[in-house]
């Protein structure tokens, strides 16, 4: 919800000055529904309500990816998070629906539907796909959606100046940016620091039949062995990117509660009074939003957001969670998955989506953060 908000504020504050022309192209590219005109007429001539605003509940999809054409599953969303707003309470909560979610029979997880969408319906068919699975997930409409890459994520952190971080314990992930492969160098590839491990092929029989020399990446991401310490740390955007994407050491749990507590800070900071009267700042922000950020809102749907927001100030967020596995969680792992080649998936208790729904109608009704 914040990060709507933020959206709604860097463009109503553009409208107002000598953005207006940088900012109408902003929203072309940033909403697969861009009627300018039509939503600058809606913005001043009519008091238009947002979906889910009649019911006091607005549904929102965030999905994070690595971006289109960037390898490694460049249109998989591998963060969902499911935020909702309460108007007339200015309340908010956050639910994270790991990627790994199976979502049919076959054990299809639920990070590939934007993808199928797009190359089925072209630009903005990820979107519509993507929110229809996870209404029939959550149980309830999913009003709007917006999604972000890596490298908006790093630009929009670094815009306003990055972000603020405190932590009771050191955080460190040694393996996940510090993977060891075969060396190829002599191919012209990147794994060229030599580990002084070997990968070792050996017969049916037990004997060694082969050995190949091990090498770390040349240009290792996050530095190889990415570690936060203890205490307040302010992080940029690379490096706030290495902390919402580390996971091998902990888990995608847990990784999923760093995303959670990531958007909070970065909102915090984004939303304060001196980011939304620093003009450098927001040509920034909306050069980041234009290239790397896309939603199905409206410009005054936008608008709208912004209105709450300066009417109600921050939202309270009332309670986040994270959809896991524990053995109070609502997923489970099936029998053999992730293992003899089979891939790792998470299924709902049950086998079916009660629960979920169950957490989904009532969550709005606490008064906690427990994760």
């Amino acid at each position: 919800m914040k990060k709507i908000l933020l959206v709604g504020a860097i463009i109503a504050t553009a409208l107002g000055g000598a953005f207006f022309y940088k900012t109408g192209g902003t929203v072309m590219k940033v909403t697969t529904n861009a009627n300018v005109l039509g939503s600058l007429v809606n913005t001043v001539t009519k008091k238009k309500v947002l979906k889910g605003e009649a019911q006091d509940r607005i549904n929102i999809a965030l999905l994070g990816m690595r971006g289109k054409g960037v390898d490694g599953g460049g249109l998989l969303t591998d963060t969902i998070i499911i935020v909702s707003y309460f108007p007339s309470r200015n309340e908010m909560t956050m639910v994270s629906i790991p990627r790994d979610l199976a979502i049919n029979a076959s054990g299809e997880r639920i990070n590939k539907i934007y993808y199928d969408g797009e190359e089925r319906g072209g630009e903005g068919s990820g979107l519509v796909a993507i929110k229809e699975k996870l209404s029939e997930v959550t149980g309830q409409p999913i009003h709007y959606a917006v999604r972000i890459n890596f490298a908006g994520f790093e630009q929009m952190i670094d815009a306003v100046g990055g972000i603020d971080i405190t932590r009771d314990t050191p955080f460190e992930e040694p393996l996940q940016f510090h993977e060891e492969k075969v060396c190829d160098g002599d191919k012209g590839g990147v794994f060229t620091v030599p580990s002084g491990n070997y990968d070792i092929k050996r017969n049916e029989k037990g004997k060694i039949v082969a050995q190949y020399p091990l090498c770390y990446n040349k240009d290792e991401e996050c530095g190889g062995v990415f570690r936060v310490p203890a205490g307040q740390n302010t992080l940029d955007g690379e490096t706030a990117l290495c902390y919402v994407r580390a996971r091998v050491t902990s888990s995608d749990f847990d990784r999923a509660r760093r995303q959670q507590e990531v958007i909070d800070a970065f909102q915090k900071k984004a939303l304060s009074v001196g980011t939304l009267t620093d003009f450098s700042k927001i040509s920034a922000l909306l050069d980041a939003l234009g290239d790397n950020i896309q939603t199905d809102m409206q410009l005054w749907e936008m608008q709208r957001f912004f209105t709450f927001y300066t009417e109600k100030g921050f939202p309270t967020v009332i309670a986040q969670r994270v959809l896991d596995s524990s053995e109070e969680g609502l997923l489970y792992v099936p029998e053999g998955a992730g293992k003899d080649g089979r891939a790792y998936i998470l299924r709902p208790r049950g086998d079916n989506y009660d629960r979920i729904h169950a957490l989904f109608e009532h969550i709005g009704d606490a008064r906690d953060t427990q994760q």
